[in-house]
């Protein structure tokens, strides 16, 4: 399995001991950063020095309590380089443009972008609230004793991307990989250990860790996972991916959400593939009434109206909390939904999500879960996560191979073959065509699937609401023409 994947994968395979990995635990580094500095040090072996790397982050990716060395580097006329996450913002009465480095301290009201600098990388930064990238900064003095104070201003800035992804090498890739073996790769690729699996639904538990990843990967996918605490929900969607924004807790308005009309700027829903609602229970949503209408016509389209301005977005939506023992023994036969603030008490809202993730299918995080072993790159394979997403060609293969009976509700279909399309770019990135798939692999890993996931939604809603009552999920099959035969037996259900 090892020589396969190092055969396949080549230099984007790294050796993760995350299980003693003390040093990288100690910097609070994302999963992408971490594995790009692994990717840069390790030998063939997986060894590295931890002196060139402690030099190389000293001075490429200094903390926080760094911030006056850098001020005093900064007023020695040094031009000091950082790779780090940035935030920009144009204030339309000065006519200015500053930046705010939120890991470090840094803060607009000490910053400046010239418009000479801005116009030569502002394309990097537009339309992003926060985003990360390699960028240059030096000193510019007061202009005088009555004049504005001193600031730290942004001469360089270049996105952070590390890798030439080469999506097609990919695809091929999936082919050396058997169903079992493949799902392991994934596990690996987010950090897990896959013989940490284990009783009596050891390839369960992995699958609908995985089904988290599904947002990663397809426009505009909206879901909601419920879970006993320590199962990792944090940590796979706040540290895995840099595509990603996730909010843990607090006040969300409309204006950094989606759109502030007096800073005319966006929210941080533009330009991410997938906005995380973290701890969904400790959030609140002021102007709850005007709140809920922009989210039911985003969730529902990808458009949103605040004032004037109307914008889109590609990014899905994930409500993430924690659920009662005795409600999660209930296994979805009681309200799940109580917990969630009142703004998503309303059962047209909740309609617009297209499937459930039973979170306490998952085990609770232990150390014998951590990857100890060759794994992908967590930063290589979550920007080919983005990279599927712009790939339509599985949904032509969805609604090839999908028979729909007559009369089905819009949204359940809809709503059924996004996640099953989600499914398939995931555990089968290889298939081309229809013909390149076995109608048992597509009916069980993807199709079925996604019917569980949308009907527990439907479930939900017939307990929040009396008009949801009878209303079933559509019975989408596969068209009979692709139901192979495997060894002379024909595969169905």
């Amino acid at each position: 399995m090892i020589d396969k994947l190092k055969d396949s994968f080549g230099e984007m395979v790294i050796y993760k001991n995350l299980k003693k990995s003390n040093f990288f635990n100690s910097l609070s580094l994302p999963s992408f950063m971490r594995d790009f500095v692994l990717q840069k040090f390790q030998d063939e072996e997986g060894n590295f020095d931890v002196d060139d790397v402690k030099r190389f982050l000293d001075n490429f990716y200094p903390k926080k309590e760094d911030l006056n060395k850098i001020k005093d580097r900064l007023l020695n006329y040094e031009t000091v380089k950082i790779l780090g996450k940035i935030s920009v913002d144009i204030d339309i009465s000065s006519g200015e443009c500053s930046f705010s480095l939120p890991d470090l301290g840094i803060k607009k009201g000490e910053t400046i972008i010239e418009r000479y600098d801005w116009e030569r990388f502002k394309e990097h930064l537009l339309g992003q609230t926060e985003t990360w990238g390699l960028m240059e900064m030096q000193y510019k003095p007061p202009v005088s004793k009555k004049g504005k104070g001193g600031q730290i201003k942004l001469v360089s800035f270049k996105p952070f991307c590390p890798y030439e992804i080469d999506l097609e090498e990919f695809k091929d890739a999936r082919a050396e990989f058997n169903n079992d073996e493949w799902i392991n790769v994934l596990i690996g690729a987010i950090d897990y250990n896959p013989a940490g699996y284990v009783g009596s639904e050891p390839e369960e538990q992995k699958r609908t860790l995985l089904t988290r990843l599904l947002p990663f990967l397809e426009k505009r996918l909206n879901l909601i996972e419920l879970a006993p605490k320590g199962t990792g929900k944090s940590y796979l969607f706040g540290r895995l991916s840099r595509y990603g924004w996730q909010a843990s807790g607090g006040k969300i308005t409309r204006a950094k959400m989606f759109y502030d009309m007096t800073k005319r700027a966006y929210g941080f829903l533009k330009n991410r593939d997938f906005i995380t609602f973290d701890e969904i229970q400790t959030i609140s949503f002021p102007e709850e009434d005007e709140m809920r209408s922009i989210l039911k016509e985003y969730l529902e389209s990808g458009r949103f109206v605040v004032g004037n301005y109307q914008g889109e977005s590609d990014a899905g939506m994930i409500l993430c909390g924690n659920i009662e023992k005795r409600i999660m023994d209930s296994d979805g036969t009681e309200n799940m939904f109580t917990e969630l603030p009142s703004c998503f008490h309303e059962s047209a809202l909740i309609d617009r999500f297209h499937g459930f993730i039973k979170g306490w299918k998952i085990p609770r995080m232990n150390d014998d879960l951590k990857m100890q072993g060759w794994a992908l790159n967590s930063e290589y394979f979550t920007s080919i996560l983005h990279a599927l997403r712009d790939d339509g060609s599985y949904r032509l293969i969805v609604d090839e191979m999908v028979e729909v009976p007559p009369h089905p509700d819009t949204r359940d279909t809809e709503a059924i073959k996004r996640i099953t399309t989600a499914y398939l770019k995931l555990f089968f990135p290889n298939v081309r065509t229809p013909d390149d798939i076995s109608f048992f692999d597509f009916d069980t890993y993807c199709l079925r699937r996604a019917k569980k996931m949308r009907r527990i939604i439907l479930e939900q809603l017939a307990l929040l609401d009396s008009e949801y009552r009878g209303r079933s999920i559509p019975n989408l099959q596969v068209v009979d023409k692709f139901r192979k035969f495997t060894n002379g037996v024909e595969l169905r259900k």
